[in-house]
């Protein structure tokens, strides 16, 4: 059997993880740039604040109804999202991290013996996190997600949903959505609407090579695990990206080249740690600036470039980015956004010598290591390129951010007694 942890409301839930007076009321995070509501807490929503809301629209009616605000935290939510994945491998060394606040383990046993495994995996994550979870067991990946859902919705099943049996999956099945299916979303249920499939039940009992035709293979294997078969394995390590972008807004519109080169710098340099993080080497940069496509008169521009060799360099990657922008810069226009991508990957394991150029120096390796593990060690930020600039004033917006409070020395929250 699969079960699926989800953590509840879990950027809400983070911010309250540290601040208990703020539990059993309205909280609300928003994104890069204090741009959109991304997540709220459950007294949020009873609110009707919905995600994706543009926060400029309804911050006074966050205010009104005395919403606690935060910007995003990553460092924080990331840390937290660990400490529960380590938890779970304490119940299984099988550990599949689907998301940041979604983890698939594999368990076992009779309903009861399913029933108290998950009733211990969530006390045991509120006692040591203080993460409010829930748990969908099922014999598939698709149906221990729909159970996860399930389980929310249904206030007597106490957060806990185990679909075991035949009868119960269909019982599930025949009451929910099409949509409300792991990889089924709006366009692709309208076109499945033509066929008169309207619900999971009635997706279950289709002809999945007739499904095929109007879709693509994925389907026809949700539809055997919608069944109970599984097609879907666990995968303790993530795939490899094809493609890294760092791209952000600016908090204050840039109007000079240096705010935009520094910008550029920093994505590069981010884009480049998680190039190293996966041991891959890119050889194309994608960059890109706009301003605000709001605004009459936008202007956009874009150029893929290559770098000399396959590397992972940041001093490399970073010049050449640095230099595309002096290019594609024009003055006049006030930049609201930057972005850089690298957009052609291999695996260093395979990297082939070129008989003109020997690629990157184990130099440069060694620089790069002793670059990562010190911003390891010490936090992120702590060695960095000039380049980047040290005010940065043209720094997204964060207005409302809560203390690192377990990932940097000086935010630990402190006990008196």
């Amino acid at each position: 059997m699969f079960a699926l942890v989800d953590c509840n409301s879990f950027y809400a839930s983070c911010e309250q993880v540290f601040r208990p007076d703020l539990r059993g009321k309205p909280v609300v995070v928003l994104s890069n740039n204090d741009g959109f509501v991304v997540a709220c807490s459950k007294e949020a929503k009873a609110l009707g604040i919905g995600d994706l809301q543009p926060f400029f629209k309804i911050e006074h009616a966050l205010r009104q109804h005395n919403v606690t605000i935060f910007s995003s935290n990553y460092p924080l939510y990331g840390d937290l999202s660990r400490r529960v994945m380590t938890i779970l491998r304490e119940y299984s060394p099988e550990v599949e991290v689907y998301s940041i606040d979604e983890m698939f383990l594999p368990l076992s046993g009779g309903e009861d013996e399913l029933q108290a495994q998950a009733h211990r995996i969530r006390s045991r994550i509120w006692q040591d996190v203080r993460m409010p979870t829930g748990v969908g067991i099922g014999p598939t990946k698709t149906l221990a997600k729909l159970a996860s859902k399930v389980g929310k919705k249904i206030p007597r099943l106490a957060g806990i949903c185990v679909l075991d049996e035949p009868h119960k999956m269909e019982w599930v099945l025949r009451r929910v959505p099409v949509t409300a299916v792991w990889g089924v979303a709006k366009r692709l249920a309208a076109r499945l609407e033509v066929l008169n499939i309207r619900t999971a039940w009635e997706l279950a009992q289709a002809n999945p090579k007739m499904v095929r035709r109007r879709s693509t293979v994925c389907l026809e294997r949700t539809i055997e695990e919608l069944n109970g078969r599984s097609c879907l394995a666990l995968e303790e390590l993530p795939p490899p990206k094809q493609q890294i972008y760092c791209t952000r807004s600016f908090g204050t519109k840039a109007r000079e080249l240096k705010p935009v080169l520094e910008a550029v710098s920093l994505y590069a340099t981010r884009a480049a740690e998680k190039l190293r993080s996966q041991n891959h080497q890119a050889a194309t940069l994608h960059i890109f600036i706009h301003t605000s496509p709001f605004e009459p008169g936008f202007h956009a521009v874009s150029d893929i470039v290559r770098l000399p060799y396959f590397t992972d360099d940041t001093r490399l990657i970073v010049g050449l980015a640095r230099d595309t922008v002096r290019r594609l810069y024009s003055p006049g226009h006030a930049f609201l956004k930057a972005g850089v991508g690298l957009i052609e990957i291999r695996d260093k394991r395979y990297h082939q010598r070129d008989l003109f150029h020997q690629g990157q120096s184990e130099k440069a390796d060694r620089l790069m290591q002793v670059l990562d593990t010190v911003n390891r060690r010490e936090g992120k930020g702590t060695l960095f390129l000039a380049a980047q600039g040290i005010n940065k004033p043209w720094f997204m917006r964060q207005q409302f951010t809560s203390p690192q409070y377990t990932t940097r020395w000086r935010d630990i929250p402190v006990a008196k007694c």
